[in-house]
C-alpha cells in the first residue's frame, strides 16, 4: 500500500511495451507528428535527480500517516538545519528538492494564515519559526532548485483524495483554502521548479500556477507536465518513453502508458525513500538501503531517461540523520566515480556515429543521449564495437531519449559505433560516451 494513499492504484507498473509492435508498422524516418518538450520541462530533465524531504507530525509518531493527536508545543526541531539538508542533496548529485510542506494531515510547514494546525503554533522557536522559508533561504544560497509537495488531501478539513469533499459546501470552503495556501507557498518563497500534486487535484489551480509558477513543472492533475512511473520503488520500465496520448495523460498516466508517437511530452519521475518509510521513525534505520540497492535504482531510473527522486527525512531534531546523510554521499561519489570521465565521447546529427581510433582499452558502459528538445527520434539502435577487425553487436535497444545508460561485460576494442536502426524523424544525439566503470549493478 502506498504511503502516500493519494496516489494512483497500484504498486507496480505494469512493463511499458505499449506499441512496440508499431515500430514496424513505420518505415526509418517515418517522421510522425510526436510531442516536444518546453524549456523548462528539459532544464527538468537535464537535472535528473532530486531530494525528496518528508518532515511532519508523523515524524513525531513512529507513523506514516499523523494521528493529528501531537501536542504542537512537542514540535520542536531544535537542531533545525536546512543548510545540512541542501549539503546532503548536494553530496548525491541532486539538482532540486522537493519538500512536503503539507501531508496528507493537514499540518502546514510553513507560516499559513489558513490554519492553526502549522509551524506556526508549536514552540519552536517561540512560535516564530518557519520550515519552508529556512529551506527556501538554504536553497537560494547555494543555487539548489526548490520544489513543493502540497497535499490536495488534507484530513483536517475533511478532504479526501485529490481534495474532494462530501459536500458541495464543504468543497467550496476547502477550495478556498487550498487556492490560499496555494499561493501563499508559490509567491512568498521563491521560484518553485516543480510542484507536487499527489493524487491528482480536483481543485482549480491554473491560474494560480500561471502566475505564481509559470516555469515549475507540474506532478499530477489537470495541469500536469510530468508523470509518476507508476510505483514506489523509483523504478521506470524499459521503454519508458516521454510521450503518451492526450487520453493518457488526462486520466493520469504513468510509464505504462508510454508511447513513441504520442501528442503529450510528459516525462516520468521516479520516487523512493532511502529508508522503507517516507517518514523518519525510530524503527527504520536497518532498512536504509545499500550502495548496490541504490545504483540499481539508478540505472533502471536516470539509465532509462526517468528523473529518480531520492527520499531523505529528517528526524525530530531537524536533521538528516548520519547514517543516511552518509549513505546519500557514498550514492553520488559512485555516480562519479563511474560515469565523472568518459573514455570518449562525441556528438552529432545523422543515423550513424563513431568513436574510432581510440586506444584499446576494456569498455563496460555507453551512454547515449538525444537532444530531446527536437523530440524523442530513436526507436531502435545498436551499439558495435571492432573486435579482430570486424563490428560485433556488442547491445541493442529501443528507446533513448533523455539518457540511456547500457551496461555489458567489458569489452576490449578501439572502435566503438552507435547505429540507428529506426527513428521517427532526422536523429540528433547530444552525448555518445563509452566509459570503463566497472559496478556490479547489471541492468534487468
Amino acid at each position: 500500500m502506498t504511503n502516500r494513499s493519494t496516489r494512483t492504484m497500484g504498486k507496480i507498473a505494469a512493463p511499458a511495451v505499449v506499441l512496440l509492435a508499431a515500430f514496424h508498422a513505420f518505415a526509418e524516418d517515418a517522421n510522425v507528428p510526436c510531442a516536444t518538450p518546453s524549456p523548462g520541462q528539459v532544464a527538468w530533465q537535464d537535472a535528473e535527480i532530486g531530494m525528496f524531504i518528508h518532515f511532519a507530525p508523523n515524524t513525531w509518531q513512529d507513523s506514516e500517516y499523523d494521528r493529528r493527536d501531537t501536542p504542537l508545543d512537542k514540535i520542536t526541531p531544535d537542531k533545525m538545519d536546512t543548510d545540512q539538508w541542501v549539503r546532503v542533496a548536494e553530496s548525491m548529485g541532486a539538482k532540486y528538492i522537493v519538500f512536503v510542506a503539507k501531508h496528507v494531515g493537514g499540518f502546514c510547514m510553513w507560516r499559513t494564515d489558513t490554519t492553526d494546525y502549522s509551524i506556526k503554533n508549536t514552540a519552536w522557536r517561540g512560535g516564530k519559526g518557519d520550515v519552508l522559508a529556512d529551506l527556501s533561504a538554504s536553497c537560494k544560497k547555494r543555487g539548489m532548485k526548490l520544489g513543493v509537495y502540497l497535499s490536495p488531501r488534507d484530513d483536517t478539513f475533511g478532504a479526501q483524495t485529490s481534495g474532494k469533499c462530501a459536500t458541495p459546501d464543504l468543497q467550496a470552503k476547502y477550495d478556498t483554502v487550498y487556492r490560499q495556501q496555494l499561493t501563499e507557498v508559490l509567491s512568498k518563497y521563491g521560484d518553485m521548479f516543480e510542484v507536487w500534486f499527489d493524487g491528482s487535484n480536483v481543485i482549480e489551480v491554473g491560474d494560480i500556477l500561471r502566475q505564481h509558477a509559470p516555469n515549475a513543472v507540474i506532478f499530477q492533475g489537470k495541469y500536469a507536465t510530468i508523470r509518476w512511473v507508476g510505483n514506489e520503488d523509483g523504478l521506470a520500465p524499459y521503454p519508458a518513453w516521454n510521450c503518451t496520448t492526450k487520453d493518457a495523460a488526462q486520466r493520469g498516466a504513468t510509464a505504462a502508458d508510454s508511447t513513441p508517437f504520442g501528442d503529450v511530452w510528459l516525462p516520468s519521475e521516479c520516487d523512493v525513500s532511502m529508508r522503507q518509510n517516507w517518514f523518519w521513525n525510530t524503527k527504520n534505520e536497518d532498512t536504509i538501503k545499500t550502495l548496490d540497492q541504490l545504483m540499481d535504482i539508478y540505472y533502471r531510473s536516470v539509465g532509462r531517461g526517468a528523473n529518480l527522486l531520492l527520499n531523505l527525512t529528517p528526524d525530530t531534531s531537524g536533521r538528516i540523520p548520519e547514517a543516511d546523510a552518509k549513505r546519500a554521499a557514498e550514492f553520488g561519489a559512485e555516480i562519479r566515480r563511474r560515469f565523472e570521465s568518459a573514455l570518449a565521447a562525441t556528438s552529432g546529427d545523422g543515423g550513424t556515429l563513431e568513436l574510432g581510433s581510440t586506444a584499446v582499452r576494456p569498455v563496460d558502459h555507453v551512454i547515449l543521449m538525444e537532444d530531446i528538445a527536437q523530440g524523442e527520434r530513436v526507436l531502435e539502435y545498436v551499439i558495435e564495437a571492432q573486435v579482430n577487425g570486424e563490428w560485433k553487436e556488442i547491445v541493442k535497444g529501443t528507446a533513448v531519449g533523455h539518457k540511456k545508460i547500457d551496461q555489458f561485460e567489458p569489452v576490449e576494442s578501439g572502435q566503438w559505433r552507435f547505429r540507428c536502426l529506426k527513428s521517427n524523424g532526422p536523429v540528433s544525439i547530444a552525448r555518445f560516451a563509452i566509459y570503463s566503470a566497472g559496478g556490479n549493478s547489471m541492468p534487468r
